[in-house]
């Protein structure tokens, strides 16, 4: 049903997608971007050997399971989107799904649902990790080096060690209860004294180590199958907290997937992204839809009014991802009809410069076969992007996660699995209606990441970008967007910029300590009744191509860094 909508459609999902001008043919060399610096350098070091996009990205991903534990790792999933350096998209999904026998009540107990907070740490919250088998379909298809050629960064890492960061450190602090939920984990990130390890502190992990290193002896097996799939069972089923029915079975029979493409148009630029189960790309190019008719590049940066009108744009889009954003292999997605012409133009019309909607609404986009109630979700900011792009032109960006920082709390050889079931609804139904992002086995939970391409008018790679931080992904991604294409700012200054974040509602959260601060009246002045500040975990990196060269953007939010090869 989803493919015969499409069909008619205004808006192109294909897998793969073939760009009108294709890619430079050659690039002076190649770069990462990472939100750790030794492992950009990872993935440097796979374009120095030769290597594609794609090996950089997979190398980085590896290197960041040792020295990023708290964010991403083969104990989660992600999303990567490739470009084979004419033009050609295609996308991986290695979002985690639920074990086989979950239902709507998986978060049910003694009558009652859950909270996040009850949730983690512990079993209940664990997904089947996916980034290992989307490495696997990614390489089989992207890679030039061999399979096992991309560990050796992160053993080395694991084996002979790597300092403590300020991030790391903050975040042991922050989030102990996860960290030091196990005796592996307490071991590996505390002292004798039950505090995390200062900053500077040599870490070592010979578990994830010797692990590596047989899993790049033996593929995807080592992983899916044998001890490591028993050890995960076992870790869930036997969690000191809330322990849960993830069998060996749900490992084996995990597959990652190919997916379409979901791509749009924003002043002439082209944007390619990730469909269902990510809500990054209906989210991203719906806010940009909706901008597209207000002069952006008069008012600038510096005005109030362009804060306005994205967060008015924002409260929109997230309206409509609440509610009908899910699983594609469950719930019939409304893709095509959130980003039709016609639907955005309507819901462009409820925007006005100069006052702010009194209360926003999911609309009914075309292609809507299901009633489906709002499931706002819990989406919390422990992730990691990276982005890569070759010498001849070929681009990977890759969004990667274990969910909330140190995921479920729980180690397995070394890496932690992550707790991403809570990014389901917790509550199946409301008012009777089913949230399409509820629990049932095997089913992907809604994401927030949006590892995107973006293509100039002739049809040239121009971007690649995606963030970390939860359900402000999205809009980290589409203000970067705006400030390369309306503001005219490199992929660095427009990361820089700071953050409005508008998740549906009243509430708009400018962030703290950020110029936009002294927009608050300004903002309130326009009707936005609930105005607040906070400090957003923020976290974006992109690489983007100017003048036949590559130019790197990391979060000056963050830790992160570029990395030529």
């Amino acid at each position: 049903m989803l493919h015969r909508t499409i069909a008619f459609a205004l808006l192109l999902l294909a897998s793969p997608v073939q760009a009108k001008g294709g890619n430079p043919d050659a690039l002076p060399a190649g770069m990462v971007s990472a939100a750790d610096p030794r492992a950009a350098a990872a993935g440097a070091e796979m374009l120095r050997r030769g290597g594609s996009a794609t090996d950089a990205a997979l190398a980085t991903l590896l290197a960041l399971t040792v020295v990023e534990p708290q964010s991403s790792g083969i104990g989660g999933g992600g999303f990567l989107l490739t470009d084979d350096g004419k033009g050609r998209i295609e996308t991986f999904d290695g979002r985690e799904t639920a074990p086989a026998t979950a239902t709507p009540d998986w978060f049910k107990a003694e009558g009652q649902y859950l909270s996040f907070r009850q949730a983690i740490p512990g079993g209940i919250s664990v997904g089947v990790p996916g980034n290992v088998a989307m490495m696997k379909l990614a390489h089989r298809r992207q890679g030039k080096l061999a399979w096992k050629d991309l560990f050796g960064p992160a053993i080395k890492l694991a084996r002979d060690g790597f300092s403590v960061t300020p991030r790391l450190r903050d975040a042991l602090a922050r989030s102990k209860a996860n960290a030091a939920f196990t005796a592996e984990g307490r071991a590996l990130y505390f002292g004798p004294d039950g505090e995390p390890l200062p900053v500077g502190t040599t870490v070592r992990n010979p578990a994830l180590a010797d692990f590596l290193q047989r899993l790049a002896k033996n593929g995807p097996r080592a992983f899916y199958a044998g001890d490591n799939a028993r050890a995960i069972a076992h870790a869930v089923a036997r969690a000191e907290r809330r322990p849960a029915p993830l069998a060996e079975a749900d490992l084996a029979t995990y597959r990652a997937k190919q997916r379409e493409a979901v791509c749009g148009t924003y002043r002439g630029y082209r944007l390619c992204g990730m469909g269902p189960p990510s809500s990054g790309a209906t989210t991203v190019l719906g806010i940009l839809g909706l901008l597209e008719r207000f002069d952006l590049k008069a008012l600038g940066p510096d005005s109030p009014t362009s804060w306005h009108l994205f967060a008015e744009a924002a409260r929109l889009t997230y309206a409509d991802r609440d509610r009908w954003l899910a699983d594609a292999d469950f719930v019939p997605v409304p893709v095509a009809g959130l980003l039709a012409p016609e639907y955005i133009a309507a819901r462009a019309q409820l925007i006005a410069p100069d006052r702010a909607m009194a209360s926003v609404a999911a609309g009914t986009p075309p292609g809507v076969t299901v009633a489906m109630a709002d499931g706002p979700v819990r989406d919390v900011p422990s992730t990691s992007h990276f982005v890569a792009i070759d010498r001849k032109g070929r681009a990977a960006t890759l969004t990667s996660t274990i969910e909330g920082p140190f995921g479920a709390g729980i180690v397995v050889n070394g890496y932690f699995l992550n707790n991403e079931l809570t990014d389901f609804a917790m509550v199946p139904e409301v008012e009777g209606r089913p949230v399409a992002n509820r629990v049932e086995g095997g089913k992907r939970p809604l994401s927030s990441m949006a590892p995107t391409l973006v293509y100039d008018p002739a049809g040239k790679l121009r971007l690649a970008i995606g963030a970390a931080g939860g359900k402000t992904i999205p809009s980290q991604v589409a203000k970067a967007i705006v400030g390369v294409i309306d503001w005219g700012l490199t992929a660095q200054d427009a990361i820089a910029l700071p953050l409005v974040y508008a998740p549906g509602g009243n509430t708009v959260i400018v962030e703290q300590g950020t110029a936009l601060e002294a927009m608050i009246p300004a903002l309130k002045a326009l009707g936005h009744a609930e105005v607040r500040t906070a400090a957003m975990p923020l976290k974006a990196n992109a690489v983007e191509v100017v003048d036949g060269r590559l130019a790197g953007g990391a979060d000056p939010r963050s830790e992160g860094a570029a990395a030529q090869e």
